[in-house]
């Protein structure tokens, strides 16, 4: 019972840092679109945002959920049969025939690069033994995730009255996806080909391929009811953000002034180090490197608060020490005793991935 108790307790107290904390931001730049935001992809951190939070029609962005999940399906050198279902799928095509078979990582590139929504259906087929089966374990991530203004009806986007995300929600997703790195590997590709095709696939994502040169990956949409949708990736001097426009008109320039605004006014800083460290004459263990973006004058105001743990819980955790400026924390960590033993973070690791069925974002 006490280590199920102190297993809960550091799940707790580290999960500040492995979900995406959220700041207001409202800085003085203008989009296009409806809904949208620009998120830093390691802290989660939120630089802008314009009604980023609520629901809306999200087309073919959908299919970084698809992507995702197929690629930690393990299956990605499987063959897979394409189906009649695959082939009569409506909108955006990479042209699949019944009964061809491909692999699937093949047609997870003919899925982001060209947005094939027959390759979305043979994915889901494949990967989940039906749409409706595959629709299920995207719901189940979302809400590991916490996507909490989404819902997923489908594979490839299409509008459906019960599928719907939000720009932060995506972002959340699109930070999640880029840690891994074939998904990163496929959505940063400009062209693919594929061994059944005699010609390569393009990427669709201008950002990428000729508009914007620090972008990483992202996945481009559009449905007269959705409007033209986007989600972005794009790196410099270390600092990763990812950039969300829904129904957007001008949404490749919505991104680069998202991106220039958040790569000129933030800089990622290092709070903590992890290792030992002594405060007051005393030595406590803090669990992990932290790193965060902050404008000049945020790091100037940004001190360390450090709030003792009461005594009737693990006797091992010393606290939590949050990172603040003025009244706002920014970021919390746990700060121990001592040192966890080594086997404990393992047994951590596996209790996350059973109780999730996944790999946490960092330990």
């Amino acid at each position: 019972m006490r280590r199920n108790i102190r297993l809960i307790l550091i799940a707790l107290f580290t999960a500040c840092l492995l979900l995406p904390q959220v700041a207001n931001a409202s800085p003085s730049i203008s989009v296009s679109a409806e809904h949208a935001v620009l998120l830093d992809a390691n802290s989660g951190r939120v630089l802008f945002e314009k009604e980023a939070y609520e629901s809306s029609l999200i087309a073919s962005t959908t299919k970084i959920m698809t992507a995702i999940i197929a690629i930690e399906s393990g299956k990605l050198s499987e063959e897979v049969k394409v189906s009649e279902r695959a082939t009569r799928t409506e909108g955006s095509s990479i042209y699949l025939t019944e009964g061809e078979k491909i692999p699937l990582i093949d047609l997870v590139y003919g899925l982001l690069l060209r947005s094939g929504n027959d390759s979305a259906v043979a994915i889901a087929e494949h990967v989940g033994g039906s749409v409706e089966g595959f629709t299920y374990l995207m719901n189940q991530k979302a809400r590991w995730l916490g996507m909490q203004s989404s819902h997923f009806e489908n594979p490839h986007g299409l509008d459906g009255e019960s599928h719907y995300s939000s720009a932060y929600d995506l972002a959340l997703l699109m930070a999640y996806a880029m840690k891994n790195e074939t998904f990163r590997k496929v959505t940063g590709s400009e062209k693919f080909k594929s061994d059944n095709r005699s010609y390569p696939w393009q990427n669709k994502n201008k950002l990428l391929t000729s508009l914007y040169d620090p972008t990483t990956g992202g996945k481009t949409g559009f449905t007269k009811k959705a409007g033209r949708t986007l989600v972005s990736s794009a790196e410099k001097d270390g600092m990763e953000l990812v950039a969300v426009t829904l129904n957007a008109p001008d949404d490749w320039k919505d991104h680069e002034r998202m991106y220039e605004y958040g790569f000129e006014n933030y800089e990622t800083y290092q709070l903590q180090e992890e290792g030992f460290a002594v405060s007051n004459g005393n030595e406590y263990y803090l669990p992990t490197d932290i790193f965060y973006p902050l404008t000049e004058q945020e790091k100037e105001q940004m001190e360390s608060v450090f709030h003792p743990t009461p005594s009737t819980q693990d006797p091992q955790l010393a606290g939590v020490r949050y990172f603040q400026i003025a009244d706002q924390s920014l970021v919390q960590t746990a700060v121990w005793k001592d040192r966890p033993y080594r086997s404990f973070i393992s047994e951590w690791s596996a209790y996350l991935k059973r109780i999730t069925g996944v790999v946490p974002w960092s330990t």
